[in-house]
């Protein structure tokens, strides 16, 4: 008996609180003395300082950096752009693009050789044509002297055949088109008609004459079987001193206009050869 009584007896630390709560309530002469924190101004004034600027919002969406004030955020992300394009740069950037273009474009050239090699014109043509291209190819790789061999030429001439040229059309339209073409020898006669701003010729020397400037080397006339013409040679050119009556080739010849009539002049990124020098000990 004894010990149900004792424990009936126990009451919890809560239940007696809220009692003397609600005792107190219902006398008036019960003072509560628990005390009162409150705010100090200063305080108040501070809250509501971080609670308006914008470093101090809290935000708790997903999106958001945990710990990071808005400012700090905003430099986080900016900075994580900054290294995404980077990125993206060093990817496809203008080196990277340039290499693959370069390998794209040797890849392709390497093909065309390929395909230029296998695919001969002269083989989609009969034999005796063929043989007619190739007696006219071997007459242009020795009437123009610009480096094509008979086969390069021969090539040319029954690419424009298979089109639907004639083969004599087809000769002289590949003769002219080499004519027009760098590094070609050209008739001296037909400088006037050659469309490009340096020429290469290739002559002798029948005439020489005093310069009138002493900026000119050499001033004199050059001639071959087509025609003949005035060359200059200037002084700042540095090249080497022509003799009348010697064989000559001029490349990278400048063409002159005066009074209607073409010349050429020789500069320092032009080139004599003489054909006929050193011959007298072989």
């Amino acid at each position: 008996m004894s010990s149900r009584k004792s424990i009936s007896k126990v009451v919890s630390v809560d239940e007696q609180a809220y009692k003397q709560d609600g005792a107190r309530e219902g006398h008036p002469d019960i003072v509560d003395e628990t005390p009162e924190f409150r705010a100090t101004v200063e305080m108040e004034i501070q809250a509501k300082v971080d609670a308006n600027h914008p470093d101090g919002i809290v935000d708790t969406s997903d999106d958001r950096i945990y710990g990071a004030t808005l400012a700090q955020e905003e430099r986080i992300r900016a900075r994580e752009e900054e290294l995404e394009r980077i990125s993206e740069q060093a990817v496809v950037g203008r080196q990277e693009g340039r290499a693959e273009r370069t390998r794209a474009a040797v890849e392709e050239a390497c093909q065309n050789r390929r395909t230029n090699v296998r695919d001969d014109p002269r083989e989609k043509l009969e034999r005796a044509v063929v043989g007619e291209i190739n007696r006219q190819a071997q007459r242009l790789a020795e009437d123009v002297a610009g480096g094509y061999t008979r086969a390069v030429i021969a090539k040319r001439i029954a690419s424009r055949v298979l089109e639907g040229v004639e083969l004599f059309e087809a000769v002289m339209a590949t003769k002219e088109e080499m004519l027009h073409e760098a590094g070609t020898i050209v008739p001296i006669g037909r400088l006037e008609e050659i469309r490009r701003g340096e020429v290469s010729v290739d002559g002798r020397v029948i005439d020489l004459w005093e310069p009138s400037s002493t900026s000119i080397q050499q001033v004199g006339l050059i001639e071959d079987e087509t025609g003949r013409t005035k060359f200059t040679i200037w002084s700042k050119s540095r090249q080497t001193m022509v003799c009348k009556g010697e064989r000559v080739r001029f490349r990278a010849a400048a063409k002159n206009w005066y009074n209607g009539r073409c010349s050429i002049a020789l500069t320092r990124w032009s080139e004599i050869v003489f054909p006929e020098r050193g011959q007298w000990w072989e």
